[in-house]
């Protein structure tokens, strides 16, 4: 490749030093299309059958779209039977328009007016091509050829329109693109959309659509806004025009060059689910949705259920939603890091403590239960995970509060069993290395029969009695001792069968189910020597479960 790069012309952007669109800010969502039974649909290598485009359709409806282009029914049989059954099986809400796209040409505008028959609300979308390239090498025709194609399709479908409209009710909207928009000279964009809106009668109270593609993304996004913002400057009649955007992912900026050609001054966008489409896809709308509304922006658009929408998607297109697709892939809110574990533990915990009423979570830009994701994927464990995201997923997934201190010691056992295996280990086989390394923990010392009691030990004191019978090295043993409360006593009794070099650091605890079988669990921190060891108790007693996490402790570090 070292120098066929030359081959390329570099583009040539539009000069406009006074642009304003980097100034502005997204703060509303624009009015939504989708084009994913039709841009979408042609991009698949098995085109969907009837039944999942209808299911498609509905799922669309579903998710608030209330412009849905359906096909193009004058191209073939398939497209338009899914049309007609749309209509005829009564699925189209009252609230939603269905689009057509059909190709500025005579016998193909008249076969849609045909399909159409029967809808309430319609959008005609026709278009031909515009840019130098098209013109020069697929028309063979200069820039009044193509012009006058667009205003020949503008005036029969205006006829048509009214000849429809005086036979049934009925709500016909037009829609027109210079297919290729960005690669045509910017004057002669804006020329050409005027002529059409002249000629379909468009007025600032019934606008028209002027669609502005990105039909092969040629150019970096902000290049793009200009050409957005300079043929919106240019056209004679602006405010008789809706102005939409369709990008392409040519250059994989197709959000990027949507999101700015809204800051230029666009109000609608065409786009496709996961960026499905010809080549290189088409603009990502949930992407774009989503963005908005990470920003505190309603998108107008509901992706709550992003789980049940990717199977939908899946199943009737035969494609994959890639792992790490924004928003919707199964790995876009999980971390293996273990700083950004540490981090996402932090946040959830500061978000718990504060009650903050703006997510403030890093690594996680929005909070994934809004799209019905669940927390327990969030920290995945694998050999790069640190020490907090073991604690993470005990917290998460089974309601153990691992102490910090104890973060390391765990996370160190984690992390072996990681190296061990050559993989990522489940929240499952976290637990069971927990289970493994405190719960089940019983020898040498097993704790075979307690009691303790208060008594009074003068002058308003209260002494706690411990007494039981200890089992160690196969045989079992009375023990007792008493204390200023049930540890203390404890540690005393052990002291009688010479376990007297252990020292109390630190202890915590916390309940982990609700309701009457709720249980305490207590993590003990002691010290051996210069050897810092912790263990685990479970019991209904809080007392007795202190007690277990000291002999745990005792019995992990003699093990």
């Amino acid at each position: 490749m070292k120098q066929s790069y030359k081959k390329y012309k570099p583009f040539t952007p539009q000069p406009l030093p006074d642009r304003t669109w980097p100034d502005k800010a997204l703060t509303k969502a624009p009015i939504w299309c989708s084009v994913d039974l039709r841009d979408g649909n042609q991009a698949l290598v098995n085109p969907m059958n009837l039944e999942q485009k209808l299911e498609f359709f509905q799922m669309l409806c579903k998710i608030g779209f209330k412009e849905i282009e359906v096909g193009f029914p004058a191209a073939s049989e398939t497209e338009y039977e899914i049309l007609r059954a749309l209509i005829d099986q009564g699925l189209i809400p009252d609230d939603v328009s269905v689009q057509v796209l059909v190709q500025a040409r005579e016998h193909l505008i008249r076969k849609t007016f045909e399909a159409i028959r029967g809808a309430k609300n319609v959008i005609i979308h026709f278009y031909n091509s515009t840019s130098e390239l098209q013109r020069r090498v697929v028309f063979d025709t200069d820039m009044a050829g193509v012009t006058e194609i667009a205003v020949e399709g503008a005036r029969l479908i205006r006829r048509l329109t009214q000849e429809l409209m005086a036979k049934e009710p009925v709500n016909v909207r037009y829609e027109y693109s210079p297919e290729s928009f960005s690669g045509t000279e910017m004057d002669n964009a804006a020329m050409i959309c005027d002529r059409v809106l002249e000629e379909l009668g468009a007025t600032p109270e019934n606008p028209a659509i002027i669609n502005l593609p990105n039909t092969v993304e040629l150019c970096t996004p902000n290049t793009y806004a200009d050409q957005v913002e300079y043929c919106c400057r240019k056209m004679k009649r602006r405010d008789c025009a809706i102005i939409s955007l369709h990008a392409h992912n040519d250059r994989g900026t197709g959000t990027a060059a949507t999101e700015l050609g809204l800051m230029a001054g666009a109000q609608r966008v065409e786009g496709t689910l996961f960026g499905n489409g010809e080549r290189t896809g088409n603009a990502d709308i949930m992407n774009v949705a989503m963005n908005l509304y990470a920003q505190g922006v309603d998108p107008a658009l509901d992706f709550s259920n992003m789980k049940h929408i990717r199977k939908v998607y899946e199943e009737c297109t035969q494609m994959q939603v890639h792992p790490r697709h924004p928003y919707a892939g199964e790995l876009v809110f999980t971390a293996f890091s273990g700083s950004h574990q540490d981090a996402i533990s932090k946040g959830v915990n500061y978000m718990a403590k504060h009650s903050s009423p703006y997510w403030e979570v890093p690594y996680l830009a929005i909070d994934p239960a809004d799209l019905g994701r669940q927390y327990e994927p969030i920290i995945r464990i694998n050999s790069q995970s640190g020490k907090g995201g073991a604690a993470f997923v005990m917290r998460q997934n089974f309601g153990y509060v691992l102490p910090k201190a104890m973060h390391p010691e765990f996370g160190a056992k984690v992390k072996e069993e990681c190296d061990r295996l050559g993989r990522e280990i489940s929240a499952g086989e976290v637990f069971a290395i927990f289970r493994r390394e405190y719960l089940d923990v019983k020898e040498p010392y097993h704790l075979m029969a307690y009691k303790i009691f208060e008594e009074d030990g003068g002058q308003g004191q209260v002494v706690v009695d411990f007494e039981g019978t200890l089992r160690f090295d196969n045989h079992a043993q009375f023990i007792s001792g008493k204390g200023n409360g049930p540890l203390d006593a404890f540690f005393n009794a052990l002291r009688t069968v010479g376990l007297t070099e252990y020292e109390f650091i630190s202890y915590s605890e916390h309940a982990v189910s609700g309701g009457a079988d709720s249980k305490a669990v207590s993590y003990i921190q002691l010290r051996y020597g210069g050897e810092v060891i912790f263990g685990v108790g479970m019991d209904n007693n809080i007392s007795v479960a202190s007690i277990k996490g000291i002999l745990c402790a005792i019995n992990r570090q003699q093990a």
